[in-house]
């Protein structure tokens, strides 16, 4: 699916409508360069699940920014963090493709015609 967003809120609107689809367990995985709205997607995300990061599927937010290597996720007990019947939401996730398992589903980020608009492309999942 494709979405054309013109706003920080739209963008919340799109991911919120996701998270209302999302069943525990399932990873969201996030590309996209800096300011392209990616943290305004996982407020929306964990609004769509019902919680502001603490509800009946809770949220798990990682920021790959920082991290060198994939190795790097799986010492911090990424595999634990799968198991525990959350939405994991990972931004930056890029930089640990090789980590994401293979039903994830994929959120691309890129800057529209306009300097606000993004145009947000998932892809993936079961």
């Amino acid at each position: 699916m494709e979405y054309l967003s013109h706003s920080p809120e739209e963008t919340e609107h799109i991911g919120e409508m996701l998270g209302r689809r999302l069943r525990p367990g399932t990873v969201v995985a996030y590309r996209g360069g800096l300011g392209m709205g990616k943290t305004a997607f996982t407020r929306g995300l964990a609004r769509g699940l019902g919680n502001e990061y603490d509800g009946a599927t809770p949220l798990l937010h990682f920021d790959m920014y920082r991290l060198g290597s994939s190795d790097e996720l799986f010492d911090i007990g990424w595999e634990d963090y799968l198991t525990r019947g959350g939405v994991c939401a990972v931004e930056w996730s890029e930089r640990v493709d090789d980590a994401m398992p293979a039903d994830t589903l994929w959120v691309d980020i890129a800057r529209g015609t306009d300097e606000s608009d993004r145009i947000i492309t998932i892809t993936g999942g079961e």
